[in-house]
């Protein structure tokens, strides 16, 4: 028989104090029959009733395992690439405190609400790196997050083609040809207008792959301005520039591969309406095992305290005669 507690210093107290305090009491007891003359041997009855009794109890909160059956585990679950641009103008405070820390708070959420499946990150710009491959670790995951920066990656413009190219290629990589591609997704999160010539093709090759894709986009159509160490980022003529929400190629790359776009604004979140939407995608199958496993079954025990607990109160023992 196996345990689900081990025996230790709370259960060795209790015990002990049982019989100390059921000891003293049977001790006076034993006076009382003597100084009244009368049989002691009927205690005895419910003396090794009520022993009976606290001793199941003590076995049912170990919670004893006998006996054993076979249960299959299942193991299924997503995988999901996170796209995340980094180009300066992510560093607009339209959103508070920024754009990319906003996403970076939302991200975290997107972790933690897809515990069991594999989330990897991409950061990019003009050109796309690989942050953290596709992991079940989510403090890994965490901590890759909050070291994004928009130093990180070249200040030459936004292109969509490179980080989708990589997605595809990273998940399909870790799957093979047999994986079931309905349980892969791509999040693409920018705030700008795509400048890539190749993201047409790309997008063809993610909606033939029936790879699910989803944009996010980020930022105000009344924009904000870029912190640039102690001022503001300007343009050749020396005006502040001010960047702005782009999301007509965020909508139109959603369209073509048949995904959704959603946004984060300064009145508008959607980044749970994404989980959910990410939640609904039925997950891959990715391994099947049968196990030996041992049921508790503190509950007999249990129950057989209760039916003694109930035959010690309907039962009465005649130990003074007068």
């Amino acid at each position: 028989m196996l345990f689900f507690r081990s025996f230790g210093w709370f259960e060795a107290v209790v015990i002990l104090l049982f019989m100390v305090l059921y000891g003293a009491y049977i001790v006076r007891l034993w006076r009382i029959s003597r100084v009244l003359k009368t049989p002691f041997y009927t205690v005895l009855v419910k003396i090794a009733l009520r022993s009976a009794l606290f001793a199941l109890l003590i076995i049912a909160y170990l919670g004893p395992s006998f006996g054993s059956s076979k249960r299959e585990i299942k193991s299924i679950g997503k995988d999901i690439m996170i796209c995340v641009d980094l180009s300066k103008s992510m560093d607009a405070f339209d959103i508070q405190p920024t754009r990319l820390e906003k996403i970076k708070y939302e991200m975290k959420k997107i972790v933690a609400a897809f515990n069991s499946d594999r989330v990897g990150v991409i950061i990019f710009s003009s050109e796309a790196f690989m942050q953290c491959p596709l992991t079940y670790d989510q403090n890994a995951l965490n901590l890759f997050i909050e070291t994004m920066n928009t130093s990180l990656v070249p200040s030459s413009g936004t292109d969509f083609g490179p980080p989708l190219k990589m997605a595809l290629k990273k998940i399909n990589d870790e799957n093979g040809a047999s994986g079931q591609q309905k349980s892969k997704v791509i999040i693409l999160i920018s705030d700008g207008e795509d400048f890539g010539e190749e993201t047409d093709d790309v997008a063809r090759e993610v909606e033939d792959n029936d790879i699910k894709l989803f944009t996010l986009g980020v930022g105000t159509e009344k924009g904000g301005q870029i912190q640039t160490g102690r001022g503001y980022k300007t343009d050749n003529s020396g005006n502040v520039v001010i960047s702005k929400l782009n999301p007509v190629s965020l909508k139109a790359l959603a369209s073509k591969t048949n995904g959704q776009y959603f946004e984060i604004n300064d009145s508008r979140n959607d980044v749970n309406r994404l989980i959910s939407t990410i939640g609904k995608i039925e997950g891959e199958l990715r391994d099947a095992r049968t196990v030996d496993v041992s049921a508790n079954r503190y509950f007999y025990f249990l129950l057989a305290a209760v039916l003694l607990l109930v035959l010690d109160l309907l039962v009465s023992l005649k130990t003074v005669s007068i």
